[in-house]
């Protein structure tokens, strides 16, 4: 049992025997003292003042010395307000690092088959274009929360809806057409998705170009725009799609084919990946079939002009469009469409989408509609809102190829880390085939700690030479940690060092400092799961990095002469990288045995 379970159930035990209250130990939730007060966990007794009819001070004092007596972990108390500060007798952290030495999983709690299912969606790519950074911090954030949500005993599913049809599609197919000369990947020997992204350009290239040349000649921009025969066209194609034209059918599905191989390649070196795909082309019509079902029970409305409208005021929104004149869908129909098949194919108690934070209203209506046609958990959808990602220069725009796209960046990082490593001095001795696996693992999870570390709401500016540093709060000084635990628990092994009962060591200040620290991780998990946040995770690891290297630092660990005490210094390497290792996974990243 973990050090704060044994203390929230005390608690509970000594409230109920103080003041004949019943308090369950799950609402009970210790946390670790603040620096400047002395202690190692605190409990806030304000939940039993009305019981007890005393002063907070009072409460804590009395629950104090009941610890004190009843409860062997408990060395002495201090109460600060209705704070109530608990030193941990030293002796007792030791049976502390056995238990998380012995427990499976430590800070994992396996999804049994009644757990609750949670679907994740996240990635969302249009396939006009490759995907770029703003794309690689929601794939981030989607695959460590999916993660994180089954490490707290959920049951999930990865989905992606893929954004494959529209005008912004057959843009990129009229390109083609037009400029490119029956190109195929293979002949420009790129990747598919980098391919399609470069006619998304050149078309706007063009566009603008017609543009310009019709507003010379009286035209204001909105009617060069209209006007446009290029752009006149793409609208001729889409209608042609939308007909299921053949042609343009067969066209769309061979250069979404060469795109879709661009994305798995992609998505594989990032390490993120899916349980379940959709696709736009598949549920704009499903969507458009629930809202003319909605219609028909008098839960949305006609215009004269033929189309279907929600009504939102009572919820204090204005009116929303569903179903334009001509019948095509918007995108919150695709969205209707997407979780009707969804629901279809999973009995989902929480849905969570992972989309950028411009689409907050988009949510909210989209939640209220769901919610009004039946699906059980449309009113408590969960829109995961994160900021942008900006570089020092500013914003990305996809038309004019200003974008960073996700696989140069990547190419990046690895080559920015083999750099960096190189001049430190971090690869010497290693063989080639090792160099190019730590400079990609420590590449990728520069970036991506990076990106995970900060509070998703909140806007990044990301810079990539500030990611890589073997200093300071970045995903390289935790891998570098990493191999330094292993690198020491490597070397005990190799001079065959006893392993011997510690027991009976009371341990130091820095010690109890690790222990506490690994002990967290559990709670951190919980925390990290109930509020969507990877960024626990990140700087809980962090800082016990931190830690371990004060300990370290202080505590000789292979040259100790007592082996009992050797024994537990090496048991708290070992339990440190464990749980090192535990978290950086939840990120998505790996950390290196040797650098």
């Amino acid at each position: 049992m973990s050090i704060d379970n044994i203390i929230a159930q005390a608690v509970s035990r000594a409230v109920s025997e103080l003041y004949g209250a019943t308090t369950p130990a799950e609402s009970i939730t210790p946390q670790a003292t603040r620096k400047e007060f002395e202690g190692n966990l605190t409990v806030v007794v304000f939940p039993w003042v009305k019981a007890a009819r005393k002063s907070p001070e009072a409460v804590g004092a009395e629950i104090g010395a009941w610890l004190e007596a009843n409860e062997p972990a408990v060395e002495k108390y201090n109460v600060v307000k209705g704070f109530l500060n608990l030193t941990i007798s030293p002796r007792f952290w030791n049976s502390v690092l056995a238990h998380i030495a012995d427990t499976p999983d430590y800070g994992l709690t396996a999804a049994g088959p009644e757990s609750p299912l949670y679907m994740v969606e996240y990635s969302s790519p249009n396939t006009n274009k490759p995907l770029h950074l703003g794309h690689v911090r929601n794939n981030l954030l989607g695959f460590s929360l999916s993660e994180i949500l089954k490490a707290c005993g959920n049951r999930v599913v990865m989905t992606n809806i893929v954004n494959d049809r529209g005008i912004h599609i057959c843009k990129s197919m009229l390109a083609w057409q037009k400029w490119g000369e029956g190109v195929t990947p293979e002949k420009a020997g790129k990747k598919g998705d980098h391919l399609i992204g470069d006619f998304y350009v050149l078309f706007d290239k063009h566009f603008k170009a017609e543009v310009a040349e019709l507003m010379a000649k009286g035209m204001t921009e909105d009617e060069a725009k209209a006007a446009s025969p290029l752009m006149n066209e793409a609208r001729a194609m889409l209608v042609k799609w939308e007909n299921k034209d053949p042609e343009v059918r067969a066209l769309w599905e061979t250069m979404n084919s060469w795109v879709y191989t661009g994305f798995d390649e992609t998505y594989k070196r990032m390490g993120v990946g899916f349980d379940k795909i959709y696709y736009e082309s598949d549920t704009y019509l499903e969507g458009k079939e629930k809202v003319l079902e909605g219609l028909e029970a008098g839960k949305m409305y006609r215009k004269e002009d033929g189309s279907v409208w929600a009504d939102l005021t009572p919820e204090g929104l204005d009116h929303k469009l569903l179903l334009r004149a001509d019948g095509t869908s918007v995108y919150m129909t695709q969205d209707i469409g997407t979780a009707k098949l969804r629901y279809e194919d999973y009995p989902i108690d929480k849905m969570i989408y992972v989309v950028g934070n411009e689409q907050n209203y988009h949510f909210q209506v989209l939640s209220i509609l769901l919610d009004r046609l039946g699906f059980k958990w449309g009113k408590d959808l969960v829109h995961f809102s994160y900021g942008m990602v900006e570089l020092p220069e500013g914003k990305m725009k996809s038309r004019e190829g200003t974008v960073v796209d996700a696989d140069d960046l990547m190419d990046d990082m690895v080559a920015t880390a083999r750099s960096v490593s190189a001049e430190l001095g971090k690869l010497d001795g290693l063989s080639a085939e090792e160099t190019d696996a730590i400079c990609e693992m420590v590449g990728l999870g520069a970036l991506k700690y990076f990106l995970l570390k900060v509070d998703p709401r909140k806007n990044i500016t990301f810079n990539p030479k500030e990611s890589i540093d073997f200093n300071g709060n970045t995903g390289p000084f935790i891998q570098y940690t990493y191999a330094r635990i292993r690198s020491v628990l490597r070397k005990a092994e190799e001079e065959k060092m006893e392993t011997v009962s510690y027991a009976d060591v009371v341990p130091g200040e820095r010690e109890i400092t690790l222990i506490q620290a690994l002990a967290d991780f559990p709670t951190v998990v919980k925390a990290a799961g109930n509020t969507y946040s990877p960024a626990l995770i990140a700087n809980y690891v962090y800082d016990l990095v931190k830690t371990y290297n004060q300990f370290y630092h202080d505590c000789s660990i292979l040259r100790e002469t007592d082996p009992a005490v050797r024994s537990m210094r090496l048991e708290l390497s070992r339990q440190s990288a464990r749980v090192i290792a535990a978290g950086m996974k939840l990120l998505g990243i790996n950390v290196p045995e040797r650098m």
